[in-house]
Parts: structure tokens; C-alpha cells; sequence
């Protein structure tokens, strides 16, 4: 009787095989870590910057002109803590005031205390707040919508 070869991987071949496939999978485990990561604080940014916008909008808003300088308040969104920061200045055009706000993760600890110039701020929006001196038609609008249905009258 004739004695076939054995077919198959010999131990060396099979370990060799695992070493491969274990590298290629901690690749891929790096690059899903980095990509969820990267989608976190993409998401973290964009709230940050929704905050500081709203912010913006909430001063230019106000029936009075904010003062000049810095204020700063802790703000709940999404279900998180934030901090924002707001510095407001006079600008070279009388009657505008720059609005610059800075927005952050709350420390998760209230009485921790983050110095601010150092702080990971998220996000940074800038707006401009000025004063009219009239309408731009010198007339003053009427809101309840009976001069825009006089002018729609007048039209036909």
C-alpha cells in the first residue's frame, strides 16, 4: 500500500494565519474608534455652536442694547450641561457692538473651577448688534398687518 502525502495546513501555516487576521482586525478596530470619535465630537461642536448662536439671537432680540464686557452662564441643551461666554465690544461704527461667544462642556463637577482662558472651548460665534435709526422706509411699521393691506389695496 501506497502512502498518500497528507493534505492540509501544518501548526506554523494555521499560527501565521491568526497573526494576520488578528492585525487586520485591530486596523479595523483603530479606525472604528477613531470614526466614533470623530462623529462625537463633530456632534458635541455642533451643539456648541447652536448654543452660541442662540445666544447671539437672544441679545439682538432684547428690547435694550446689552453693556460692554464679559458675562458668562451655564446653559442646559440636549440633555447636557454647558458653559458660554460672552464678550461684547463697540466697534469703530458707532451704534455697533460686536457680540463674541464662546461655548464649552460644563465641568461635571459644578464647584470645579476651569480657567477660562484655557478652557476647551467648542465653539466660537461672532455677531453684531446695532442700533436703527429708523425704519428703513421712515415709517414706522405697523405689525398687526393693516398697512401691508392697504399697500396690497393699493396695488390692484
Amino acid at each position: 500500500m501506497s502512502r498518500r502525502p497528507a493534505r492540509g495546513f501544518t501548526l506554523i501555516e494555521v499560527l501565521v494565519a491568526l497573526v494576520i487576521v488578528a492585525f487586520g482586525m485591530s486596523a479595523v478596530l483603530a479606525a472604528l474608534t477613531s470614526a466614533a470619535d470623530t462623529t462625537a465630537r463633530l456632534r458635541d461642536k455642533s451643539l456648541a455652536e447652536w448654543i452660541a448662536l442662540n445666544q447671539i439671537s437672544n441679545v439682538r432680540l432684547a428690547l435694550t442694547a446689552p453693556k460692554e464686557g464679559q458675562s458668562a452662564e451655564d446653559a442646559d441643551y440636549a440633555g447636557r450641561k454647558w458653559r458660554w461666554r460672552q464678550q461684547i465690544d463697540k466697534t469703530s461704527v458707532p451704534g455697533l457692538l460686536r457680540i463674541t461667544v464662546d461655548v464649552r462642556q460644563a465641568p461635571a463637577d459644578a464647584r470645579q473651577k476651569v480657567d477660562a482662558s484655557k478652557a476647551d472651548w467648542l465653539a466660537t460665534a461672532v455677531g453684531f448688534r446695532g442700533d436703527a435709526l429708523s425704519a428703513a422706509s421712515g415709517e414706522t411699521p405697523d405689525w398687526r398687518g393693516q398697512a401691508l393691506e392697504r399697500a396690497a389695496g393699493a396695488a390692484k
